[in-house]
């Protein structure tokens, strides 16, 4: 593609109408993938700034590079404003926008995310639609699976990606859209026909500035969705029994359909019943009941399917194509997930990596449990340092045990982070073992039947254990090899 086509749309702050013939033949903020023929983008984000790899990238042959500010030295330049919106536009520009030839569902908020894109997309595929699905889990065209590095993929990946979903002729496409998305302009240019808000707590305050940021950032998908009122109205769907659930109400012009537990809301669930099989309750919709059943456990999962029901429905989906589906889905990896045993210990591992997340899920545990209930948490590395003595806290208040072992350590001492977490803890309700495996066994070891390990915070993720040789530790796995070895052979 012509540089000129491919900028058309963006605001260049500099003459560069003697490259306006070149042809560019791919897009990349990454200096190891700049080619002959390449346009380069100098992102400035959390981890680097592609301006120090101008001179680089001229030695590897880029036919152009986008700036934000103009270096000292001579090339083939473009400046603008802000690269991660010019980004964006190049983007869509280069690969069509492709996100106009499908219906896109986008899902945000700090919990739940997961869970109601998949509810989501399994509505979709159940309703007889060919759909792609863009999340934390994996990404999906149609029933082919993709590892993914990021909950959003960055700019260029995320437009490639929805490229190749409009070539395999996908109606639908359901996206985790991350705060880190929104910020960093990943998602602009998508023409979202339904957003959903799932809820609003403490998180990645380790890139956001302030809960204010985060906040903007969340809101963002909702100000811009909807605005040109078009022919075929757009959709929100907010929780609106979070306590910023009227905020979002407030920011979009959008139609906007509520849902809650609490007494409020276009669509509410009502009598609620859970157990370790699952959960029923009853689906109000406007003025119309529907009895529910579903093998998803736990209030917090009644919110994710109210949210999943209200994005549908919306799309126009029949209610009782939408419980159909439902009711046929057995669960989520990582998310909640039981290892069944014949010990009768109730062992679940599940992704909870927030103060809010975790009380949630220990919440839920304990109204099912009638033995000892055993926590094993860690925290990240290099992220939001403040969560982590909140995590601990919750785990020793809410469980009759703790064990704070380590998550993904990253760039940090595990034991700097479990120092964190205990640094303020006046109970002694916990053990520490930095070795992950050995912690999630230790709580097996205590563990009798009635009682139950909850294995918080990676959820489907692996954990690589510092070991020589390294070899990748999956939670499920472990519970599962723990009572395989118990067994009688």
């Amino acid at each position: 593609m012509k540089l000129s086509e491919l900028i058309s749309t963006c605001f260049v702050k500099n003459d560069w109408s003697g490259m306006a013939n070149l042809n560019i033949s791919s897009l990349t903020q990454y200096i190891e993938e700049v080619t002959i023929g390449s346009l380069f983008i100098c992102i400035n984000n959390t981890y680097y700034d592609g301006h120090d790899f101008i001179q680089q990238a001229i030695d590897q042959g880029a036919s152009a590079i986008i700036v934000d500010q103009l270096p000292t030295v001579q090339g083939p330049f473009i400046l603008v404003s802000h690269t991660n919106k010019a980004m964006a536009q190049v983007a869509n520009q280069f690969y069509g926008y492709p996100s106009r030839n499908m219906r896109m569902f986008g899902v945000t908020g700090t919990n739940g995310k997961t869970t109601t894109t998949f509810l989501i997309d399994e509505i979709l595929k159940h309703a007889g639609f060919n759909n792609g699905l863009i999340g934390t889990l994996y990404n999906k065209i149609g029933h082919k699976y993709y590892p993914t590095p990021n909950t959003t993929p960055h700019t260029v990946q995320l437009q490639k990606l929805l490229a190749e979903m409009s070539q395999a002729e996908v109606t639908d496409c359901v996206m985790e859209v991350s705060s880190h998305g929104l910020k960093q302009e990943r998602v602009l240019g998508i023409d979202f026909d339904v957003a959903v808000f799932t809820n609003f707590t403490q998180d990645h305050l380790d890139f956001h500035e302030s809960m204010e940021d985060y906040l903007q950032s969340k809101t963002s998908l909702f100000t811009r969705l909807g605005n040109a009122l078009s022919e075929t109205p757009k959709a929100a769907i907010i929780n609106i029994d979070d306590s910023y659930g009227q905020l979002f109400v407030d920011s979009t012009p959008a139609n906007v359909y509520t849902y809650g537990c609490l007494g409020k809301g276009d669509i509410q669930a009502i009598n609620i019943q859970s157990t370790a099989n699952g959960t029923n309750f009853a689906l109000l919709l406007l003025d119309k009941e529907y009895p529910l059943s579903t093998h998803l456990v736990g209030e917090f999962n009644v919110y994710n399917i109210l949210a999943a029901f209200g994005a549908s429905y919306a799309a126009g989906i029949s209610p009782d194509t939408i419980i159909e589906a439902i009711q046929g889905i057995t669960g989520v990896k990582g998310r909640f997930q039981s290892v069944p045993n014949d010990a009768g210990v109730m062992a679940i591992v599940d992704y909870a990596h927030t103060p809010d997340g975790l009380l949630n899920v220990l919440t839920v545990a304990n109204k099912l449990t009638t033995g000892n209930l055993y926590c094993i948490v860690g925290c990240g590395g290099n992220r939001d340092i403040s969560k982590r003595p909140l995590m601990a806290q919750i785990a020793i208040d809410h469980a009759d045990h703790g064990i704070f072992t380590t998550d993904n350590p990253r760039n940090e001492r595990p034991e700097a982070i479990i120092a964190d977490m205990t640094a303020t803890l006046t109970k002694t309700n916990f053990d520490v073992e930095l070795n992950r495996q050995l912690a999630i066994e230790l709580a097996l070891s205590k563990a009798h039947a009635g009682d139950t390990i909850l294995v918080a915070g990676m959820g489907h993720e692996t954990y690589r254990l510092p070991t020589a040789p390294t070899i990748d530790l999956d939670d499920v796995q472990v519970i599962e090899n723990y009572f395989q070895k118990l067994s009688p052979i």
